[in-house]
């Protein structure tokens, strides 16, 4: 039987909720991981019938009162929740089905002014387009093309992030998070279909249905001119460009990723006074 993206979505969650975290009593052999659905829909106080045409895409209408009472029943958090509803139809969609990929002059000003926070701009479908300098030398290059590609399709990922399944595994959920908002944005599918067909990491992820934005999180880098470092990284919508995101990393102040950030800098100066002079 067909299925829809809502009823995938719905199917994945409740396989990830024990029936002991929701006060169920766990009786029996289990067929399936998670909740059953009779069990879902016992605590969402709506049929089986329903729920059962949920998933299978024979309903595609539910109302709010439904929508979040199944967000409580799948233990969804709030980028879960505004996944479902968007899944639903009953979220609003970006105006356009594109985001513009002009970076307003004050943003890269802004960039600019931060010689010791590696930061940069990107769009729903993880091209980056526009980064300071330092961000360039951390990244090594990589800040003039797609973060989704080198993470998944570049030889030397593996070795540029150190916890790289947790940076795979965020990275797709992120990834479905933006998709959801604009499934139709052309370069969000396109990104999406080369993954698709050249990444079986990615498309192994992608089937988990994970949907989950940028927070403040830790990432570890191994550079090859300065080795470890473990920066915070915060994620910011740009609101003068819906679509857009600010990213800006920072290190522990005194600590020896500070001082690689400072060593990065150098090189980075550096090498732009060597251009400046050739």
């Amino acid at each position: 039987m067909a299925t829809t993206p809502l009823g995938d979505y719905l199917r994945s969650r409740r396989a990830l909720v024990s029936p002991k975290s929701v006060g169920l009593a766990s009786t029996g052999r289990r067929r399936v991981d998670g909740l059953r659905r009779e069990e879902v829909s016992m605590l969402a106080g709506v049929s089986v019938d329903y729920y059962v045409r949920l998933e299978q895409g024979r309903e595609r209408n539910p109302s709010v009162q439904v929508l979040d009472a199944l967000s409580a029943a799948l233990r969804l958090d709030d980028d879960g929740r505004l996944h479902l509803f968007r899944l639903a139809g009953m979220a609003p969609r970006p105006r356009t089905a594109t985001v513009t990929d002009r970076v307003d002059p004050n943003l890269l000003q802004l960039l600019a002014a931060w010689p010791d926070n590696p930061a940069l701009v990107s769009n729903r479908a993880y091209d980056v387009l526009a980064s300071n300098a330092i961000a360039d030398a951390l990244f090594g290059g990589y800040t003039t093309g797609n973060l989704m590609l080198l993470v998944f399709l570049d030889a030397g990922a593996r070795q540029f992030y150190a916890d790289w399944e947790a940076v795979a595994a965020n990275s797709v959920a992120g990834f479905r998070l933006g998709h959801g908002e604009a499934p139709d944005d052309p370069r969000v599918r396109a990104v999406l279909q080369q993954l698709l067909e050249q990444s079986e990491e990615f498309a192994q992820l992608w089937q988990r249905q994970d949907a989950r934005g940028k927070t403040l999180d830790t990432k570890r880098f191994v550079h090859p001119a300065v080795g470890e470092l473990t920066l915070r990284m915060q994620a910011f919508d740009v609101r003068s460009a819906p679509g857009q995101e600010l990213i800006v990393y920072h290190a522990e102040p005194g600590s020896s990723s500070a001082e690689a950030v400072r060593l990065l800098g150098t090189l980075a100066a550096t090498e732009a006074q060597e251009k400046a002079s050739s």
